[in-house]
């Protein structure tokens, strides 16, 4: 078992590095000031620098690289901001990895190869009114009719709602009870019928935009179904590879703030001496790389042992629900060592414990990942409504 890198790992990890710390920073703090996505001229550089689909199979576009490989990629863009991060994101971890892994041939060379050359940005449709955690609980409908399906329903807290171009909707394709009538389908946003609610506000993800898709009679080829009903446990597959990519980016708030914290404190002097040099401080530099490097390994551990396929339920669980807790922790500690200036908005120290707190929440909370991991080591579901 190695852990260090590979030569060709360190290479995209640097060019990540160099272009994201050198390129970035102030593109992160225009979306942050004007809560508005980047832009499709940002997105389609990413993609002209090969930061877009690193894992999707270079005969739809991408790379053909591993999962590992994207995260690497990931995480130095998150150490940015989630914002400057978020199309990078989607195009390796989003829904786009279930038009792939099950979508007909068709959709795929028609959604996936668009995605990784920037042309095209899908968001998942998840959430709704009753139905966040409880997911099998949702409303939203599917009729399929010949070949259209019309939908009707609304979804909420859809991160890209009214900017991406497309969304992965899952919907209620059958009168089947709870996960057997659950299946999804890729509407397009000028599809007719389908409606935006205003953007959100947020406490962060400030640059990713956030709004309610509504559905009104909206109808869509029925060659636009990814998984048709029955289908919820190969969607919750897919989404165990966005759960690496959320705790990735959740980890990107916490190692970037573990970085600039770490020259703050030999830069800042009190007392006559750099902060560095008092004992407290040291202890809690030691506790936040701990806690970061745990983390990292995790997800690594998680997206590694899923090479060949997607990753498992528990260790995407165990990834996600520990890196979204210390990202919380070690973000507040870095405020709390600078002080003013980390409380202060003119720094992206306070921007990345917004964030941190968000990506606990989006995903999959992390007490429900709790949940997960009791249910994947006792091998049992736990029943909730009972």
């Amino acid at each position: 078992m190695d852990f260090r890198l590979t030569e060709q790992q360190r290479e995209l990890q640097a060019a990540a590095r160099e272009f994201a710390r050198a390129e970035l920073p102030d593109i992160a703090s225009q979306l942050e000031r004007d809560n508005r996505p980047p832009s499709r001229d940002l997105v389609r550089r990413y993609a002209g620098m090969g930061f877009l689909g690193i894992n999707a199979p270079a005969e739809l576009g991408g790379l053909g690289l591993g999962s590992v490989d994207a995260l690497i990629v990931l995480e130095e863009f998150a150490k940015i901001s989630s914002a400057v991060a978020f199309p990078i994101f989607e195009s390796m971890v989003g829904p786009v990895r279930a038009v792939e892994h099950f979508a007909g041939q068709a959709l795929k060379d028609r959604v996936v190869p668009q995605v990784c050359s920037g042309e095209m940005i899908v968001a998942v449709a998840m959430s709704e009114p009753d139905a966040g955690s409880a997911l099998t609980d949702l409303k939203t409908r599917g009729v399929l009719d010949g070949d259209v399906v019309t939908l009707n329903g609304t979804k909420r807290w859809c991160s890209g709602g009214g900017h991406a171009d497309a969304y992965v909707v899952y919907c209620r394709l059958s009168d089947d009870p709870g996960a057997k009538g659950i299946g999804a389908v890729l509407v397009e946003k000028d599809a007719p019928g389908l409606t935006f609610g205003p953007n959100e506000e947020l406490m962060g993800f400030r640059g990713i935009p956030s709004a309610d898709l509504n559905f009104d009679d909206c109808s869509v080829p029925a060659e636009n179904i990814i998984v048709p009903a029955g289908g919820f446990k190969q969607l919750m597959e897919a989404f165990d590879l966005e759960r690496c990519g959320n705790a990735t980016m959740a980890l990107g708030q916490a190692s970037g703030a573990l970085e600039d914290v770490l020259q703050y404190v030999q830069e800042r002097r009190q007392f006559g001496k750099p902060l560095v040099d008092f004992q407290a401080v040291q202890m809690k530099l030691a506790e936040m790389q701990m806690k970061v490097e745990a983390a990292r390994l995790l997800i690594w551990r998680a997206a590694g042992n899923a090479e060949e396929g997607l990753p498992s339920v528990l260790d995407s669980s165990v990834a996600k629900c520990f890196a979204n807790s210390i990202a919380r922790e070690v973000t507040g500690d870095a405020v709390q060592l600078m002080g003013a200036y980390g409380y202060s908005k003119e720094f992206p120290m306070e921007r990345r414990l917004r964030d941190a707190w968000g990506w606990g929440i989006a995903g999959g909370a992390i007490d429900i990942q709790k949940v997960n991991i009791a249910s994947a080591m006792l091998g049992r579901r736990f029943d909730q409504r009972k």
